[in-house]
């Protein structure tokens, strides 16, 4: 290993290509300050006694135990020998197994006390590691055998635990990371000395050493304090750094004409804008008024009229002269929105800007006369799905991109479609997924966030019910019943299922925070459930409609346009209703095996009724135990109709997932220690210290080590990502 080692040493260089190879593919680990972020994820103690009777069967683990008994025997079926040793905790005992390593049985002696890893494994009846990996501890110790003071302190002293895999055991990574600690040359703090001085945090390097060396738990508990602060600071700079960037490139200023596009729509509005809707228009006003490009999100509850202050938007765009591209994730999603627009700007405004749809399944001949209007600038609207961001599709002069449920959308997808402006576009980001504040920090840190809370004037109220069939199985009965008696009071029922079919368990939605039903059942699929409707006497004279994904555009705007007319009384759908489908009618929804969805999921398709006059019923249908996490979320969900308070709910049952990447939820978080469910404070504090850095240094030329931190930090998709959020 070199004398020196720097942070940026790649890992290869330091070990080798094939050495490193396995912290890569594991991991994802380059380089040195890659691995030294991999910190322990517990620490454990010489004195511990972890329960070896408790152990899970099939999975990797590290226990700190003694040695029992040792024997060597030859192999009875052929040639060769077996070393079996015996551990125990105190409370259980686990057998060791290695073949033809007979020199262990000289190694490890009756008494001696060590850390084992391996994988559990179950030989009849009896669980064993087989070839384990250990470290046994020093018998002979200076400061085990000093004193009873120093012995105890000894026992006492903090061993870490890494996250670990079947060929990279804790024990093999703690040795590695010692080996480069003791070779690191000085690491620069990337939080500035003053800053770090006020909170009181310990220099980088000196974190560094205590969190993975620690002598006591108050040392990895400060080192963690330091690098926590550190994580979140480096994070925030970043997006702050961003937002800085992409306002230094210019834009067109778009203003409204006092007597354009937007006046005439403003004066023959049959309704009042809400004080949100037009405290957000302003927001908006002035943003596009400017030469910096607005990168604004704006969260709303669902049917709050975001649509409405985005239209107003477009228009102030259309009285410039210039063009707007509405993003949205699904054929019938782009559909409703063209209706919904060209109903909203009346016959005269419609045949003016000429708003246009362009999306996958229209034929040539439309696609051809779509594309020839997008050219030209006859389109000042433009409404489509990702076939907006085909080679084929150029723009007169795009001066706003509206992206709506923006999470349905990759990176590459929404930087495409920017990139179509012949000036940097202004930047609506729409999403009716309300996020708390923590995340809206970290994930979209260096947008403008405006909130929509206020519904408009006369929606009506939903009643959210939890049909539990586990505990009540008489009550599907009365789901259907229900059903009829909204049908006969002349309205109209939503029935939303999880599959298409019953044999398609890939059409169950990978939502966060989603969690499979026993394989055992399959999910309510929309071919067994409107089969179900129909053969079901009570529903005997309903019009039953069915909606999903493997229909084609026109079958799917058919459908949705004999549900809005009301020559549909029951619709069977998969999630493809999840937002934008407006049918101020539809008074009831049923989500049947609800807990398939996530929490955002059942919020969005409570909010296809109560849209209009008619109150909302939403039965949520469930066979999930009580107690389950997907039971926690179905009756979290129908506790409230508060969406803010159901998007904390929905952060705190999941993991936040990697925040900073294209997924954005569950899984693996590119944080480290930063958590942004409970985090909330601590990243607060490190975006107002960050801001405060950069406006006194807004090219950071004064601080090198957080300009080498950000650049280290945010490399590779996650540099894409900060890059075009």
């Amino acid at each position: 290993m070199p004398a020196h080692v720097e942070l940026d040493t790649p890992l290869a260089v330091l070990l080798g290509g094939r050495a490193a190879a396995p912290y890569r593919t594991a991991f994802g680990y380059e380089t040195v300050a890659d691995l030294l972020a991999h910190y322990p994820r517990r620490y454990a103690r010489r004195g511990e006694l972890t329960a070896i009777s408790e152990l899970p069967v099939g999975e990797d683990v590290t226990i700190v135990a003694e040695v029992l008994a040792v024997r060597s025997r030859a192999m009875k079926q052929r040639h060769g020998s077996i070393v079996e040793a015996r551990i125990s905790d105190g409370k259980g005992i686990l057998t060791l197994t290695w073949f033809n390593q007979k020199w262990r049985a000289d190694q490890l002696r009756t008494g001696m006390r060590g850390m084992f890893a391996g994988k559990v494994t179950d030989y009849h009846g009896t669980l064993q590691l087989t070839h384990p990996e250990y470290e046994l501890f020093d018998q002979d110790d200076e400061r085990a055998k000093a004193t009873p003071e120093a012995a105890a302190r000894f026992a006492l002293q903090p061993i870490p635990i890494y996250p670990a895999t079947a060929t990279l055991t804790s024990m093999r990574i703690r040795k590695l990371i010692g080996e480069v600690l003791d070779d690191l040359a000085d690491a620069p703090d990337p939080v500035p000395s003053e800053l770090a001085a006020e909170r009181g945090l310990l220099p980088l390097r000196r974190a560094l050493e205590l969190v993975h060396r620690p002598e006591s738990d108050a040392d990895w508990q400060r080192a963690r304090d330091a690098l926590r602060f550190q994580e979140a600071f480096v994070l925030q700079s970043a997006l702050l750094l961003q937002r800085q960037r992409s306002r230094a490139m210019p834009t067109n200023p778009r203003h409204a004409d006092d007597d354009g596009y937007l006046a005439a729509f403003d004066a023959a509005l049959p309704f009042h804008l809400t004080r949100d809707q037009v405290a957000v228009g302003g927001e908006i006003a002035r943003d596009l008024a400017s030469i910096e490009p607005m990168n604004r999100l704006i969260q709303g509850e669902v049917g709050s009229g975001k649509t409405v202050v985005a239209l107003r938007g477009m228009l102030a765009v259309a009285d410039s002269g210039g063009q707007s591209a509405l993003l949205a994730p699904t054929e019938v999603l782009a559909a409703q929105h063209l209706r919904s627009i060209v109903r909203a700007l009346g016959p005269d405004l419609s045949a003016r800007l000429m708003p246009t749809l362009l999306t996958g399944q229209l034929s040539t001949a439309e696609r051809k006369r779509a594309l020839l209007r997008i050219v030209t600038g006859q389109a000042r609207i433009v409404i489509g799905t990702h076939a907006l961001i085909g080679d084929a599709v150029e723009f007169f002069d795009l001066g706003l991109v509206v992206v709506d449920e923006q999470h349905r959308f990759g990176v590459d997808q929404r930087e495409a479609l920017r990139l179509k402006g012949s000036t940097p576009p202004h930047v609506l980001v729409l999403t009716a997924t309300p996020i708390p504040r923590t995340v809206a920090m970290t994930v979209f840190g260096d947008l403008d966030v405006s909130t929509i809370a206020e519904l408009p004037a006369g929606r009506q109220g939903i009643e959210s019910f939890v049909v539990a069939l586990a505990e009540h199985p008489r009550w599907e009965r009365r789901i259907w019943e229900r059903a009829a008696e909204e049908i006969a009071a002349g309205h109209q029922v939503f029935v939303v299922c999880p599959a298409i079919s019953a044999d398609s368990l890939d059409d169950v939605p990978e939502e966060p925070g989603a969690e499979p039903a026993p394989e055992s059942r399959p999910p309510a699929s929309v071919e067994s459930a409107a089969a179900a409707v129909r053969a079901d006497p009570l529903l005997a004279a309903a019009r039953i409609g069915t909606l999903h994904g493997r229909m084609s555009s026109d079958e799917k705007d058919a459908t949705m346009g004999a549900f809005a007319a009301g020559d549909i009384d029951l619709l069977v759908a998969t999630t493809v209703i999840e937002v934008g489908v407006d049918v101020p009618n539809a008074s009831a929804m049923i989500v049947l095996d609800a807990d398939r969805f996530g929490v955002s999921q059942l919020h969005q398709l409570r909010g296809r009724v109560g849209r209009g006059s008619v109150a909302g019923l939403c039965l949520f249908v469930t066979r999930a135990e009580p107690g389950t996490i997907a039971r926690e979320r179905v009756d979290a969900v129908a506790a409230t109709l508060d969406g803010f308070e159901l998007a904390q709910v929905d952060l705190d049952l999941r993991r936040e997932g990697d925040v900073l990447g294209a997924t954005q939820s569950g899984g693996r978080s590119s944080l480290r220690l930063v958590r942004v469910a409970k985090d909330a404070e601590l990243i607060g504090q490190a975006r107002a210290a960050a801001a405060g850095v950069l406006e006194n240094d807004p090219t950071l030329a004064g601080a090198p080590a957080l300009a080498d931190a950000i650049e280290r930090r945010l490399t590779g998709t996650t540099a894409e990502y900060i890059s075009r959020t």
